[in-house]
């Protein structure tokens, strides 16, 4: 009984700081910069990149719905469907297709509900985890790679608008790279509302236009057809549903970063079901409608061979851009928390000029190397944060200011033994890579939870 009624106010004590009425103590992890208030932290970033998002700053289901579902119709995932489509009958596709993307969406969902119940970025909460010096292999993991993605988003506008027009020489390649960053950071510049408004006129319209062009493949013969058309290639069911998870798997480990901001765990869980679940499956599903009725799997170059340049360059721009908002809003999150800034607005600018460059060098010609870095790497820090989570904070943290260990092995031992092993695997082919590491670091995670210092220490007036 106890034990429960501390717990309890825990929880009420860590609303209560969200909600901006407590006070955070200094801690060895935190100096000046750090807002003591949601009210002082909303008077320097309305998003809230290093504290909880306190109540009244927080969104509609529908509002995250259309945020997530915009990140997750994304067009390059149509590249992953086309080659799994062309390897399995119509009928084993699909069961493919589902085992994939409910793994994925349970996973995505899971840590959607850790953004929701502490009203913090993925990265941030990884200060429970790995401790107040460890935490900087997530910021670094996650800003990082979400650097490079973006890179390689802009060097493929680039490169499709060049297509488009016809242009051989590499200057106007280059000015529309430049130009497109600067748009897409602008958006996430802006934060929340940036990404809102421009998913909420894009992705109904990309939507319209997909189905719109997978029923004018099905004209073909229609769905019978499609049972009937043989495998022009050869792919195993593991590295299927592996293609299929690592697709979004990386991104889906920051839901946090958009999730912090719903009413109620049923709206993050809802909506983060609605965009990794339902989103990312059906960008798979067209990409293999493609493939299988036209040979081409991304609806961009089927526009252009249609003749439909405007079109094409319509759902390019639009699929991407809101897309890659959501990148530069994740490593501006993640900058601002590894260097211990409350704006994440400095580090948009840095990390956008950065991946510009990266573009401009062709970093885009790399991606499928990059991919699998991702689906290695990045996966097992949210098992660790999910083991680290059932284990000790169910009933709700602490302010994050109560955190003591710099270093706090229980979290970093679980990650390195579950990336070895996710690497080990894939270079293997055993079983799927990234759900190997999310399930063996959220065991050991929460195993090792028990052991040894928590690595939080009691806040004035405050029972861990």
């Amino acid at each position: 009984m106890e034990r429960g009624h501390r717990r309890r106010r825990v929880r009420a004590d860590e609303l209560r700081w969200a909600e901006g009425s407590t006070t955070a103590r200094e801690s060895p992890a935190e100096g000046s910069e750090i807002p003591r208030t949601a009210d002082e932290a909303a008077a320097v970033d309305a998003d809230y990149p290093l504290t909880p998002v306190p109540r009244d700053a927080r969104k509609s289901f529908f509002s995250i719905m259309v945020v997530l579902l915009g990140f997750t119709i994304f067009t390059p995932t149509m590249i992953a469907g086309a080659g799994i489509g062309v390897a399995f009958r119509f009928g084993d596709f699909l069961l493919v297709l589902l085992a994939g993307s409910l793994i994925l969406g349970a996973y995505v969902c899971a840590i959607g509900l850790l953004g929701q119940r502490s009203g913090l970025t993925t990265v941030v909460m990884s200060r429970y985890t790995l401790g107040y010096g460890g935490f900087q292999l997530a910021s670094i993991l996650l800003g990082g790679t979400q650097i490079g993605w973006y890179g390689v988003v802009i060097g493929t506008i680039g490169d499709m608008t060049a297509q488009a027009f016809g242009w051989t020489g590499y200057a106007p390649r280059a000015a529309t790279m430049v130009v497109v960053s600067i748009l897409m950071a602008a958006t996430a510049y802006y934060g929340y509302r940036g990404m809102y408004w421009v998913s909420l006129i894009s992705t109904p319209l990309i939507l319209i236009l997909a189905f719109w062009i997978m029923f004018r493949a099905l004209d073909h013969g229609g769905w019978g057809a499609l049972f009937d058309i043989e495998p022009s290639t050869t792919m195993t069911w593991a590295a299927a549903i592996t293609a299929i998870v690592g697709t979004f798997v990386s991104a889906g480990t920051q839901v946090a970063n958009w999730t912090r901001f719903a009413h109620r765990p049923s709206h993050a869980v809802g909506a983060a079901a609605i965009g990794f679940f339902i989103g990312n499956g059906l960008m798979i599903f067209f990409g293999a409608i493609g493939a299988l009725t036209y040979g081409e799997g991304d609806f961009t170059q089927l526009l252009y061979t249609m003749g439909l340049i405007g079109w094409g360059l319509f759902f390019l721009f639009g699929n991407l851009w809101k897309s890659n908002a959501d990148t530069a809003y994740a490593f501006g999150v993640a900058g601002a928390e590894l260097f211990n800034k409350p704006s994440k607005s400095p580090f948009i600018v840095g990390g956008a000029v950065i991946g510009t460059i990266l573009a401009l060098t062709g970093v885009q010609n790399h991606i499928i190397e990059y991919l699998v870095l991702l689906g290695v790497f990045i996966p097992p820090l949210g098992g660790v944060l999910l083991g680290d989570w059932f284990a000790r904070w169910r009933r709700g943290r602490p302010p994050i200011t109560a955190i003591t260990q710099a270093l706090r092995w229980q979290g970093l031992l679980p990650y390195a033994v579950a990336s070895a092993i996710a690497y080990a695997t894939n270079e293997l082919q055993w079983g799927i890579a990234p759900v190997n590491g999310i399930i063996v670091a959220a065991l050991l995670a929460f195993a090792l939870a028990r052991v040894g210092d928590p690595g939080v220490r009691p806040a004035a007036g405050q029972h861990v």
